[in-house]
């Protein structure tokens, strides 16, 4: 038997709600999944193999499109790909230069753009979220369906692993997201019932959980609460965390620097499976960790609310997967900035003036497609904290691209229209650098006290106390770095299920 994780009577009665079931919950679900898997050619990759893809077979994925519903591409699901998906050593990234961000830090961006099937990294939170269910027994896939709520990329993520599964996947995201969203849902979903356009924009997430709470009634749906599953959270400790820090340490042996230490990680909050990374990256190196949110929607800042269009890092209340007690910094980013640099980043006059007026090498400018709305945002939240922390050559900042800009041009359109008249040349690229790179600042900012802390740790009882029902004993435990800890002691319980699960999935065959 696998060795079982020592957790609270609270959180073993909430392993339904948090994900945290280490045990088989239910044999009748486990054996139909098994049997679907088993028809389905479905084998499951370990968390340990997508956190180290050499332990995954080179040829697995052979001839296979990466942009198919194939069970081989779950061993894609990981940042070690090119934009092909051949495996690479080290996951593609770029080194901004001082000629773009105006500080002296090297900013490191590593691209999500390279995951399988959807372009983005949410496909690995699906994963990390539906793959501990499954192996417990505790989601049936002949049964029921799986229900993803989210802003667009997560329930793209996991439409795509629910079809590979042969499950029906249902997706829940607002209906003001970007039309390149719908457009790949139309064409991965079952049926036009599957996509649920709940009301708002980015900001809308409650809207968002009260169509889940209602679909719930339905024994049927099973919800795959992102923003509580803490699957989330700890695929990303594991994989995402590990990539980054083969990133920056191919970075630094790569720079000739051997001074070179990793100051500080930033990622946009959104459900905080992220940022969970910089946990790992705290853990091994001392990293600071910045949590960003749009100034429009100022959660995190002020307590405040509002609406904005950096689609993908959600707001209006505070993740129970958020580790709040472990961040450093809090920074805010107008959506302003990210919808005109988008504009900057993916058209020609943007391009040559980069380059012909700013010197930004062509190899760094070439990347910039790569990068969508919220990594422009976790970007430019790297440059206000190199500039807040007083950060030198030696002081490494490192952040993730979740998508890329094919994900928006439906959103470039209107800014065209909305902000330049249809008209973009090079007086419009100088004044948005001017204006968005040029002249950063630190406002908008906090380098978090006790208090901060606390501050913003107590804003999320009102979202999983009060609203969704989470026991006061299991949301205050999460103010101790010891319940996070412990939380990863489930990695390898859940490896080993994994494992087991395989075998049982071939000797079914």
């Amino acid at each position: 038997m696998n060795p079982t994780v020592t957790a609270t009577p609270d959180i073993q009665a909430l392993q339904s709600q948090l994900g945290l079931a280490d045990t088989i919950v239910d044999e009748g679900a486990l054996a139909e999944s098994i049997r679907k898997c088993a028809a389905n050619n479905v084998v499951l990759p370990t968390f340990a193999q997508l956190a180290n893809p050499a332990l995954i077979a080179k040829d697995v994925a052979n001839g296979v499109d990466k942009n198919s519903p194939d069970a081989r591409n779950l061993f894609r699901v990981h940042w070690f790909n090119d934009m092909d998906g051949n495996r690479v050593n080290v996951p593609d990234h770029v080194v901004l230069p001082k000629s773009l961000t105006g500080v002296d830090s090297p900013i490191i961006v590593m691209f999500g753009d390279r995951f399988p099937m959807i372009t983005a990294h949410k496909v690995l939170a699906a994963y990390s979220c539906l793959a501990p269910r499954v192996i417990t027994g505790q989601f049936n896939p002949t049964a029921q369906r799986a229900v993803w709520p989210s802003t667009g990329n997560y329930a793209r993520g996991g439409v795509a692993i629910s079809k590979i599964m042969g499950a029906r996947g249902v997706a829940v995201l607002p209906a003001g997201m970007s039309q390149e969203r719908f457009d790949w849902l139309d064409k991965w979903t079952s049926d036009p019932s599957d996509i649920i356009r709940t009301p708002g924009t980015e900001s809308n997430v409650k809207e968002i959980y009260d169509a889940c709470n209602e679909m719930k009634k339905d024994v049927k749906n099973f919800i795959f609460n992102q923003f509580c599953e803490f699957g989330n959270y700890l695929g990303h400790y594991e994989v995402t965390g590990m990539a980054l820090s083969t990133v920056f340490e191919h970075v630094a042996k790569t720079s000739n620097n051997p001074s070179m230490r990793l100051a500080a990680f930033t990622s946009a909050t959104g459900s905080a499976g992220t940022i969970g990374a910089g946990d790992h990256l705290k853990d091994k190196y001392g990293t600071k960790i910045v949590a960003v949110e749009a100034l429009e929607c100022p959660t995190m800042l002020e307590n405040g609310f509002g609406e904005h269009n950096i689609q993908g890092i959600g707001d209006k209340h505070i993740p129970l997967i958020h580790n709040v007690m472990n961040t450093d910094v809090v920074a805010a980013v107008s959506d302003r900035v990210t919808d005109e640099l988008d504009v900057l980043f993916n058209t020609k006059a943007g391009h040559d003036y980069l380059v012909q007026r700013k010197h930004v090498p062509q190899h760094v400018v070439d990347t910039l497609p790569h990068f969508g709305f919220s990594a422009i945002c976790n970007t430019i939240a790297a440059i206000k904290t190199a500039k807040l922390l007083n950060l030198g050559p030696d002081d490494a900042l490192i952040t993730i691209a979740t998508d890329g800009a094919d994900l928006y041009p439906s959103e470039r359109v209107k800014t065209m229209a909305r902000r330049f008249n249809n008209s973009f040349g090079e007086v419009e690229a100088a004044e948005i650098f001017a204006e968005h790179l040029g002249t950063v600042q630190t406002d908008s900012m906090i380098d978090c006290s006790a208090q901060d802390r606390n501050r913003i740790f107590n804003l999320g009882y009102y979202t999983w106390v009060e609203q969704q029902g989470t026991p006061l004993s299991v949301f205050e435990a999460r103010r101790s770095q010891s319940f996070w800890r412990n939380l990863r002691l489930h990695v390898p319980v859940w490896d080993a299920m994994i494992t087991e699960f395989n075998e049982r999935v071939a000797r079914t065959k």
